[in-house]
């Protein structure tokens, strides 16, 4: 799932055309942080996940998995 997650971040900052360190700026964390989310080197707390997808337009969904 995180894979995921960070690769969805980079591809949409990318679309967006914004910089790691703009990001970062703007969801008030630290550049080092965008890093290692986007290349899945981080555990990010679901705060530090909120903070990029407001700024990014993506919305945090959550599902339960299915056990069948």
């Amino acid at each position: 799932m995180l894979v995921d997650i960070g690769k969805s971040i980079r591809q949409r900052r990318k679309q967006l055309k914004i910089t790691q360190p703009y990001l970062a700026e703007l969801a008030e964390i630290s550049v080092n942080t965008i890093y290692k989310i986007e290349r899945n080197e981080a555990n990010p707390t679901l705060t530090v996940i909120n903070k990029i997808a407001e700024v990014l337009g993506l919305e945090l969904k959550l599902e339960v998995k299915k056990t069948d």
